[in-house]
């Protein structure tokens, strides 16, 4: 197989783990919390051995998160919270501490503050939030305290993280390198962070890599017959 053939092999490849990301995203745009997700490829050289020093190659290398802030929507939730500027809620779940912009919680039957998953939320000592049953006019305030009738019950955590982080779900990420509280946290009641996702650009970015795979099978389809030809032709000699 030539250098050719396996270079545009290569790119189709990308082009396909590009469409499932853009895809992704389209199937995303009206989840609460969620965050564009952007493939990243690198370009690696391979020795080939030949009279050619080394063939160019491309991977996926991993990829890259767009953070700012989608819309918020105003519903009225008591338990619905919004964060303004940077920062990540952190819920705690069967592999650990995850950190997330969903902000859609309610109360579980123990009295805890759950996500839709029935994970904790955390507060900022990462310890789980208790409600008493008979708490009633909850108020959650900008810094993220809880308090009832003037009575504080507790604290919602708004973390940032330490270094890069990594997809764990949809709205959940995971940060190797741990997470620090913020000092002056803003945090909205009764609304919902949307995702930032912009489905014309996504459509637009589809029809883009749909049109650049089509080239490169096109590509490959004529190489097929330039190499079809030449062996037929060598039978005839």
């Amino acid at each position: 197989m030539s250098n050719a053939v396996y270079a545009a092999l290569t790119r189709q490849a990308g082009l396909m783990q590009e469409m499932q990301v853009v895809a992704n995203n389209l199937a995303n745009s009206s989840t609460t919390g969620y965050k564009s997700d952007r493939a990243l490829f690198a370009e690696f050289l391979a020795g080939t051995g030949e009279a050619v020093d080394r063939v160019s190659m491309g991977g996926l290398a991993g990829h890259q998160f767009d953070l700012e802030q989608g819309g918020m929507k105003f519903t009225g939730g008591k338990f619905d919270l919004a964060i303004q500027g940077e920062g990540f809620f952190v819920v705690d779940t069967p592999d650990g501490a995850r950190l997330t912009r969903a902000g859609h919680f309610q109360m579980s039957a123990e009295g805890r503050l759950i996500d839709t998953q029935g994970n904790p939320v955390l507060n900022p000592a990462g310890g789980a939030i208790l409600i008493p049953d008979d708490a009633g006019d909850i108020s959650i305030a900008g810094d993220g305290t809880i308090s009832s009738e003037g009575v504080i019950l507790g604290q919602v955590g708004i973390v940032r993280p330490e270094g890069e982080m990594t997809r764990a779900g949809n709205t959940s990420f995971n940060a190797p390198g741990g997470f620090q509280p913020i000092e002056d946290p803003r945090l909205v009641q009764g609304a919902l962070e949307q995702s930032n996702v912009s489905p014309v650009l996504e459509v637009a970015r589809m029809i883009e890599v749909q049109r650049a795979y089509e080239a490169g099978q096109a590509m490959l389809e004529k190489e097929d017959e330039r190499v079809s030809r030449f062996i037929e032709t060598l039978r005839q000699l």
